[in-house]
C-alpha cells in the first residue's frame, strides 16, 4: 500500500501527544450516522469536557480527511490518530478480520457480535497482530443490526425467494440467495430505493434501520421478513501506535473508559433504532413477517454448512493459514457474551460500557499494551 504523501501527512508525522493538544479523528460516515454520532461526535465532546481539554479530538466526517478505503493508511501515516475502519476495504491487508466478517453471516445478536469482535481483536494474537502489521492498534468494534429481507412481495417460505432479484452485499449473502433459487444483484445501497420502486429489484438484504434512516426503504417496500441473516462488523476505534505510545497510563485509561461508552452507545442506539423502524414500518402498512419454520430451517442448514466450509475456503481464497482456531475463538466469545448480556439491562449504555471496561479493557496491562 502506497504511503500518503500529502503535506498534511508529512506534517502530521511529527505529532506527539502533549498537554491540551487537539488530535485528529477520521470517520467516513456522516456526522449523524450512528457509528459517527455516538462513538465519535459524542465521544469527542465528552472526553474534552471530562479532561478539561487535556484530551481533545477534532472529528473529520464523511471522508473529508481521508476516504473510507484509505483510512487504515491514514492512521498508519499519522494523518489521523484515531479512525473507523471497515476490513472489507482492505481484504489483502486484513484477511483474518475479513474471515470473521464472513463468519458473522451466522450471527443473530449484533451486540454480542460487536463485543466478541472487540474482545478477539484485542486478545487474539493473530487478529490483533494483523492490525499491528498494518500500522494500527485495534481498540474496539461495531456490528450492524441483524439483516432482514425487505421486499416488494413477501418472502415467507424458501420457495418465495425463487427467481426474485435480491440485492446482496456479496460473500455469504450471495451464496445464501443462490441456495434459495434467488438472483443476487450487486448494486450500491444508494440505488436500492429506485431499484425497488422501478422493479429492477424485488428485495434487498438490509439491516432494518435503512427502512426509516437515510435510505427510507419504507416509502417503497411492502414487507419485512425478520429472518436473522447475520451482521456486518468493523473497527470502531483504530489508533496510530505512536499516538498511543506517547500517552501516559492515566490518559490511556481515560481514553479506554470513554471508548467503552462510545461502543456501548453505538450498539444500544442501533438496537433502539431497529425497534423504531419496525414499529414505524408496521404503522405505515408494511407487512412484518415472522419467518416460517421451513425458511428458518433452510437458513440454519446453510449457516451450518457455511461454518464447516469456511476454514478451507478462506485458505484457498484469502491465502492464509487455517483460521479454524480464530473462528472457534470468536464463536466461543460470542456465546459467552450472549450469556453475560442476559444478566444486565442491554438497553442501558452505561451497563454495557461497564462490562466492556471490566471484562475486556480491565484485563489489559496499560504499561505494555500497544508498545
Amino acid at each position: 500500500m502506497k504511503r500518503l504523501l500529502t503535506g498534511l501527512a508529512l506534517t502530521s508525522l511529527t505529532i506527539a501527544p502533549a498537554a491540551a493538544e487537539t488530535f485528529i479523528a477520521t470517520n467516513w460516515l456522516t456526522p449523524v450516522h450512528i457509528i459517527n454520532e455516538q462513538p465519535y461526535q459524542r465521544f469527542a465532546e465528552d472526553i474534552a469536557k471530562d479532561t478539561n481539554g487535556d484530551i481533545a479530538f477534532e472529528v473529520y466526517s464523511s471522508g473529508s480527511l481521508v476516504p473510507a478505503k484509505s483510512t487504515m493508511q491514514g492512521i498508519r501515516d499519522n494523518v489521523a490518530q484515531l479512525g473507523i475502519v471497515y476490513p472489507g476495504y482492505s481484504p489483502s491487508e486484513l484477511p483474518l478480520n475479513n474471515v470473521l466478517n464472513d463468519l458473522v453471516f451466522t450471527s443473530d445478536d449484533a451486540l454480542a457480535a460487536a463485543l466478541a469482535y472487540t474482545e478477539i481483536g484485542i486478545e487474539n494474537e493473530a487478529v490483533h497482530g494483523e492490525w499491528n502489521e498494518n500500522g494500527g492498534i485495534f481498540i474496539g468494534g461495531y456490528a450492524t443490526p441483524v439483516y432482514n429481507f425487505i421486499c416488494m412481495q413477501p418472502i415467507r417460505v424458501p420457495e418465495d425467494a425463487k427467481g426474485k432479484k435480491i440485492r446482496t452485499a456479496g460473500g455469504a449473502q450471495t451464496q445464501w440467495v443462490e441456495s434459495l433459487g434467488g438472483v443476487p444483484v450487486s448494486v450500491p445501497i444508494g440505488d436500492v430505493y429506485s431499484g425497488l420502486s422501478r422493479g429492477s429489484l424485488d428485495c434487498t438484504m438490509s439491516d432494518p434501520t435503512n427502512l426509516d434512516k437515510g435510505n427510507k426503504f419504507w416509502e417503497v417496500a411492502k414487507s419485512v421478513t425478520t429472518l436473522p441473516m447475520g451482521v456486518v462488523m468493523g473497527a470502531t476505534y483504530v489508533m496510530n501506535p505512536s499516538f498511543w505510545q506517547g500517552l501516559s497510563e492515566e490518559r490511556r485509561q481515560t481514553l479506554l473508559d470513554h471508548m467503552a461508552v462510545g461502543i456501548a452507545r453505538g450498539q444500544v442506539t442501533y438496537a433502539a433504532d431497529v425497534d423504531a423502524a419496525i414499529k414505524g414500518s408496521r404503522e405505515r402498512g408494511l407487512e412484518i413477517i415472522e419467518p416460517s419454520p421451513e425458511l428458518s430451517k433452510a437458513l440454519e442448514t446453510f449457516q451450518s454448512n457455511f461454518i464447516a466450509d469456511l476454514p478451507e475456503k478462506s485458505v484457498e481464497t484469502r491465502g492464509i493459514k487455517d483460521p479454524s482456531a480464530v473462528i472457534d475463538a470468536f464463536l466461543a466469545s460470542q456465546k459467552a457474551w450472549k450469556e453475560k448480556l442476559s444478566k444486565i439491562d442491554r438497553t442501558d449504555p452505561e451497563a454495557v460500557a461497564e462490562l466492556i471496561r471490566t471484562d475486556i479493557y480491565g484485563k489489559l496491562d496499560l504499561a505494555s499494551f500497544g508498545n
